[in-house]
């Protein structure tokens, strides 16, 4: 896409091209000046539809395909429409699953400069978690007057690649005389409760106390360390200061899109950024919202997590279903997903009935959006569309990959009835709960699970927690996506189980409970292919074999 046609695209959305800042071609920086303008001096308020899935194969179903056909359905049938969408990290564009920027004729463009590191935001992100990292370091190599215990420091290092190698590490604070090391670790940039903190932010003042609240370690008396302690919160702000900044691009079709903020869903809360979110609803009809993952995930946090710190409440979700995740969930086997098998479509039907269900619990109303593949056969969508028609859950076939937004306009007319009503959806849980019957109620309602049960290391962790967590905040649930439950091999529906809670953490900049369940990690690994083996740049600079 042109200069022209990112410039038409914030015409589009009613900004004045000449208060946007150019970043590279293609791409316009909204700043948060304009952002807080338009959202707070707005009386306009567009719909808002939140894309969700069910529970995926390892390569994904098409949701951000979804999400971008349906911004360019509604565009095609004289609805302003904007898509809104996290950036892509560079582990899963290196992985397993690729980038982030849609496929086929349902792309964000320019595609290549949004999955390779758009403005630099994610280095930024990961600069400024670094840099707090260092100078925690710095504080213990310079006399500690904070008192920080050496072997409490909970903040680890961050970067943006699937590196399992970095899953434990040791440091040293190189002071003569010190212990020679002590253990740390990685994460992946998208799992920094830095990343979460830009994503919640909606302005630099709220950007700035949200990164000093962050809690980096604990004194030798137990109490805890704080980034704005160590003297970090502003220099980190600094470094982000750009990043907070929404981008503008367009899809394919020219329309507006706006592609900000970065965390991951499974280990995350999984949604674009706050200020993204708002700029959309002030300035578009329709903002269709994508969420990571499955409904039990970012559905689930949308509703429970970011809808009530931010103040967003969905008109309208659409659960994208594809017949390869019905087939998967039905018992195919990964080598022959791909080939019609009408028998494990009809058996993965129970695990869309857990996510419709979830949908209902959340009080959201629902269009499903069957997502075609080429090697999908009749009889197979016969069998999805049959289910769907007997329980009168509105549906659409939608083809984006292969025909752009004409291809989602059947979907677009579906949602456009659907999100005519008022906003319903409510979380599931009261702030006034207990942390553990905030796990439970998400367990039991939204996974099927018939309870919790925390391993004695997260009890110590919510005994430790409790005189310095906030008890009203929401939580993040950290688990697999592949599965309902937190075991990723149980596909379909899983009956009678329970989750394991093994760890209970607090982020107070982020300003959410995280409870990580299983053998969740914060950072992936690569594949025995990945597909960094088939990217490639070709000598007039062209980047090949990116998908």
């Amino acid at each position: 896409m042109t200069e022209l046609s990112v410039h038409s695209a914030a015409v589009e959305l009613g900004l004045d091209p000449a208060e946007i800042l150019a970043s590279v071609p293609g791409v316009l920086k909204v700043p948060v000046s304009v952002v807080r303008s338009r959202t707070d001096n707005s009386a306009q308020r567009g719909r808002l539809v939140l894309v969700t899935a069910m529970n995926p194969t390892p390569f994904g179903e098409g949701k951000t395909v979804v999400a971008i056909g349906l911004a360019m359905g509604l565009r095609r049938i004289g609805r302003r429409s904007v898509v809104i969408l996290r950036q892509p990290s560079l582990g899963p564009v290196f992985g397993v699953k690729g980038g982030a920027a849609g496929g086929g004729r349902a792309t964000v463009e320019p595609y290549a400069t949004i999955n390779l590191g758009l403005n630099g935001d994610i280095e930024a992100v990961g600069a400024a978690h670094n840099l707090l990292s260092a100078m925690i370091d710095n504080h213990l190599f310079h006399g500690n007057a904070r008192e920080i215990d050496p072997e409490r420091i909970l903040w680890p290092r961050a970067v943006d690649v699937e590196d399992r190698s970095l899953r434990s590490i040791r440091v040293s604070s190189g002071k003569p005389g010190e212990p020679p090391s002590r253990p740390s670790r990685y994460v992946i940039t998208a799992a920094s409760e830095v990343m979460a903190v830009l994503g919640l932010s909606r302005d630099y003042v709220d950007l700035k106390a949200r990164l000093g609240r962050i809690v980096v370690a604990l004194d030798v008396r137990g109490e805890p360390v704080t980034a704005r302690q160590v003297g970090a919160a502003g220099s980190m702000a600094v470094l982000l200061r750009q990043a907070l900044a929404p981008n503008l691009v367009t899809t394919a079709e020219g329309g507006p899109a706006l592609i900000h903020g970065g965390p991951f869903a499974n280990i995350a809360h999984g949604t674009a950024s706050r200020l993204a979110i708002e700029l959309g609803l002030a300035t578009a009809e329709y903002s269709v919202v994508e969420a990571g993952f499955s409904s039990e995930l970012g559905a689930e946090k949308f509703v429970d997590l970011v809808g009530p710190m931010c103040g967003f409440q969905p008109n309208v979700a659409v659960l994208v279903a594809s017949v390869r995740a019905l087939r998967h969930h039905g018992g195919a086997a990964r080598e022959v997903l791909d080939r019609p098998d009408p028998g494990a479509v009809g058996l993965g039907l129970p695990n869309l009935e857990q996510h419709l269900a979830n949908l209902s619990a959340l009080h959201l109303a629902v269009v499903v959006a069957i997502n075609r593949f080429p090697d999908d056969s009749d009889e197979e969508i016969a069998i999805v569309t049959a289910y769907l028609d007997a329980r009168s859950i509105p549906w659409a076939e939608t083809t984006g990959f292969r025909d752009g937004g004409s291809g989602a306009e059947a979907l677009a007319r579906r949602v456009e009835l659907t999100s005519n009503d008022p906003p319903t959806a409510r979380p599931i849980y009261s702030p006034t709960d207990p942390l553990e019957r905030k796990v439970e109620r998400i367990a039991t309602t939204l996974y099927g699970a018939l309870g919790a049960e925390f391993t004695p290391a997260a009890r110590t962790n919510l005994e430790e927690l409790a005189a310095r967590g906030d008890p009203s905040a929401s939580v993040c649930m950290a688990k697999t996506p592949l599965s309902l439950s937190d075991d990723p091999t149980r596909r379909g529906r899983p009956k009678e189980f329970r989750i394991r809670v093994d760890r209970v953490e607090w982020s107070a900049g982020a300003g959410f409970w995280v409870v990580r369940l299983g053998t969740i990690n914060t950072m992936p690994g690569l594949p025995a292919h990945p597909l960094a083996e088939s990217i490639d740049l070709t000598e007039d600079g062209r980047v090949v074999g990116l998908r």
